[in-house]
């Protein structure tokens, strides 16, 4: 093979075959010596997943070999460019696997894994349960290992919490979003509130794939009832420390502790004893049989026994129990033991973890937690790992097994002082509101937040390059974040309460659904109030109408956007006094006004500017231009889109210049087709590199629009039909109605009566829900334009409901 001249990620496959020639191992031996799992590896060598940094050091390390030379193409392998842009119905992105690493020792349970695997193919889903650190996650992630190779489009993993000492189990909710998530399911695919609509989602999506899914820690069946998979071949391994009785259609695997002969040799592999009678563990079998009593047989305690053992080779098996007997129950003899031999700060650090709210914890945050710098963090983390105290799933990332970090948060309330714990976790939370600070930063939303008043920043901070960077982020530890906003608003810190959402708004704007983002900005009233600030009061006001509005509880946003009034004028700040009133424009125009949106948008971007915020003022500008558009001032709307783009920025993405290119293309299609089309052309490239479907629908019908002003009626109808393709995969019909008439009027044009009349019906149906009597008038004007040639009395009648609307509209009545 000419490796040269393959793409990085054959390249490396190719190199690392290579080094399993060196090896002259199958692939067995070869996982079995380097701790990988043989399916990871065959994926490895076949150039089907990039693998991780460690596994390549491993192989590298096996055959003796310097791992440094293939850093450049292993970075290039794990992050290629990234695909050209696809149309809504594109190609399914690649297999997804998010399984933790098959614990290279797994020892036993030959019985519970054929149980488990029988399961699976009689009904789909198998519960696995049994005492804490018994091995269940153990043994469900080994048998989803087994299973990928028969289930290749997806293997997931998603910790429930179900028995996290300091933390509630996650929400059915919160699980379903991230495993939508993990499969790529776009956001505007998924439904923005609702568990059974969310559940369906998911059903739905697993339904043609073969995925093996790992819930892993369930509290009960109710929490685990939602995720499971419907339709097709998606099989669902579930994992608890109780019985699941409530699931009667999905079969139980009990586990008991290990016996004495698997203990015996999970303790020997684990200590890295070749076994027989000249071993240390040979050597003296009483004292081995008293290490497998003081572990209880329970495999977690004698995987970390097992790893005292290890690195301690002047140990006899004497001195382990002696040190195991010092403890006061199974599993935590064996972790303080483990505890007692790491160096004072090591010791220290290893606490202190125990107080993170999240699941998981980076190099960053835990130097924020120790108040070391991040270098020190970094190098104690490894130590922590190579003492199996904390685990590394991922590159770079770390967490805790639920019974460590038990055992860790204990450790600190006995050992630590209350005022040293709560500074740590005080420096933790400031840390998690400064991180999405810097990451808001790199991804601005209309108005940027102000600056972080919680607490000092930490020494460091993750950097974001852009803002893909910046939301990559936010995706992975939007767990950790809402875990984080729990802690604050637990021990009373309402400064964080009320900051952190503040700093999400943009990440939510792309993926959080509208019941999370109510409840959230709710709380954060709640904190503001108690905190009596005129200006905090009416940020919070303004985010819970913003919220509202999203949601579509429009009269509670107009009651939000009310009091919020009422706060920022008390307050006297120019920045949130702009954003409330752009805001209020956009709910006034989504509710059909005409004048009053006009002249909110107007304010919104001179108070911007006033405030010397130019991108507000080009959001709002842009906003004006488009309504302008929409009541058929073209010119006056073009001159006002050119303004916006021709306001400097760094952004070649910058968001109002979307909508700008929109109502630029719409506005020229007549005079300047060719000009038009590329500005809509833009556009469309514009949201599909953001991949915002909503974005993406919205250039394409007024393509669409434009297209049928230039007399390509053909072309103007694909680009309608593409558009509505897209928004019938979305969740919010409300949507709809500001496309349904355009694209009426292009078939009518074209021929086409019998469609452009159901188009303009479902604007009548949609219009009285929405309140929305602009589009409900454009409807009837639309059918009446339809029936003159063929029904003039029908035709006038539209027309007068058409004026009655209108003038409705001006009076504020209905």
């Amino acid at each position: 093979m000419d490796v040269s001249k393959a793409d990085p990620q054959e390249e490396l496959a190719a190199r690392l075959r290579l080094l399993q020639e060196l090896s002259g191992l199958g692939v067995r031996a070869l996982a079995r010596d380097t701790g990988l799992s043989s399916s990871s590896l065959s994926r490895y060598l076949n150039g089907r997943t990039p693998p991780p940094w460690p596994a390549v050091v491993a192989l590298c390390r096996l055959v003796k070999r310097d791992p440094r030379p293939l850093r450049a193409l292993w970075e290039r392998a794990s992050q290629p460019l990234p695909a050209p842009p696809m149309s809504s119905r594109q190609v399914r992105p690649e297999p997804r696997n998010t399984l933790p690493r098959d614990v290279p020792d797994f020892t036993g349970r030959e019985e519970a894994l054929a149980a488990v695997l029988a399961g699976v193919d009689s009904h789909r889903a198998v519960s696995v349960d049994g005492m804490a650190g018994v091995g269940k996650s153990s043994l469900a992630v080994h048998a989803a290992h087994r299973l990928a190779a028969r289930f290749p489009d997806a293997q997931l993993y998603v910790d429930l919490h179900g028995f996290t000492e300091g933390r509630p189990p996650l929400d059915p909710d919160s699980a379903l979003r991230m495993l939508l998530g993990a499969l790529d399911v776009p956001s505007e695919r998924v439904p923005q509130e609702g568990l059974e609509q969310l559940a369906a989602c998911w059903r739905a999506e697993l339904a043609g794939r073969r995925a093996v899914v790992v819930l892993d820690n369930a509290a009960d069946a109710e929490q685990v009832r939602p995720l499971l998979p419907g339709a097709g071949e998606s099989v669902a391994l579930i994992t608890s420390r109780n019985r699941l009785l409530g699931l009667d259609e999905v079969p139980p695997v009990s586990l008991d502790v290990l016996s004495a002969e698997e203990s015996l040799e999970l303790l020997a592999r684990a200590g890295g004893d070749p076994g027989g009678p000249d071993s240390r563990l040979g050597h003296d079998p009483e004292s081995a049989a008293e290490v497998l009593r003081l572990c209880g047989r329970l495999p977690l305690a004698l995987r970390l026994a097992g790893a005292r053992l290890r690195h301690r080779p002047g140990w006899t098996v004497g001195i382990l129990v002696e040190r195991l007997a010092e403890g006061t129950d199974e599993f935590d003899t064996a972790l303080a033991m483990s505890v007692r031999q790491l160096e004072r700060p090591h010791a220290r650090l290893f606490r202190m973890l125990g107080l993170l709210p999240g699941a998981s914890f980076d190099e960053y945050l835990v130097a924020a937690l120790a108040d070391v710098p991040v270098r020190t963090a970094r190098a104690m983390l490894e130590d922590l790992v190579d003492a199996h105290l904390v685990q590394q799933p991922v590159p770079g990332g770390y967490r805790l097994h639920d019974l460590v970090h038990q055992h860790a948060r204990h450790a600190s309330a006995q050992q630590d002082p209350a005022a040293e714990r709560e500074r740590a976790l005080v420096r933790v939370l400031d840390y998690y509101v400064h991180a999405a600070a810097a990451a808001d930063a790199a991804m601005p939303f209309v108005s940027p937040a102000r600056p972080v008043a919680a607490g000092p920043a930490p020494a460091e901070l993750p950097r974001f390059a852009d803002k893909n960077a910046a939301m990559g982020w936010l995706v992975a530890e939007y767990g950790n974040l809402i875990a984080a906003f729990e802690t604050a608003a637990a021990v009373g810190l309402d400064v964080h309460v009320c900051e952190l959402p503040r700093f999400l708004r943009a990440y939510f704007a792309r993926r959080c659904g509208t019941t999370h983002l109510n409840v959230l900005f709710e709380r954060s009233l709640a904190a503001a109030e108690r905190l009596g600030d005129p200006l905090r009061l009416a940020e919070a006001y303004s985010d819970l109408g913003f919220a509202r509005h999203n949601a579509g509880r429009t009269a509670e946003a107009y009651e939000a956007y009310e009091a919020a009034a009422l706060r920022v004028a008390e307050a006297g700040d120019a920045r949130a006094a702009a954003e409330l009133t752009l805001r209020r424009g956009y709910l006034a125009w989504d509710a059909g006004q005409v004048e009053e949106p006009l002249e909110l948008f107007r304010r919104a971007a001179t108070s911007y500017a006033d405030a010397g915020c130019p991108e507000g003022a080009a959001h709002a500008a842009a906003a004006e231009a488009w309504a302008l558009l929409q009541l058929g001032h073209r010119e006056q709307a073009a001159r006002l889109a050119r303004e916006v783009l021709g306001v400097p920025h760094t952004d070649p993405a910058w968001p109002p210049a979307l909508t700008a290119r929109i109502t630029l293309g719409v506005a020229l299609a007549r005079e300047a087709p060719q000009e038009a089309a590329g500005q809509l052309q833009r556009a469309l490239e514009s949201a599909r590199e953001d991949g915002h479907l909503h974005n993406q629908a919205w250039c394409l019908n007024c393509l669409g629009v434009a297209l049928r002003q230039m007399g390509r009626y053909d072309e103007a109808l694909a680009g309608h039909r593409a558009a509505f393709a897209l928004l019938d995969e979305l969740f919010e019909e409300h949507w709809k109605i500001h496309f349904l008439n355009g694209y009426a009027e292009t078939c009518r044009l074209a021929g086409l009566d019998e469609e452009a009349l159901s188009l303009h019906r479902q604007v009548l149906e949609l219009g009285p829900r929405l309140g929305n009597r602009h589009q409900e008038a454009l409807a009837h004007e639309g059918i009446a334009a339809v029936l003159d040639a063929t029904d003039p009395a029908a035709a006038a009648e539209h027309r007068e409901a058409s004026r009655t609307l209108l003038a409705q509209q001006a009076t504020g009545t209905r």
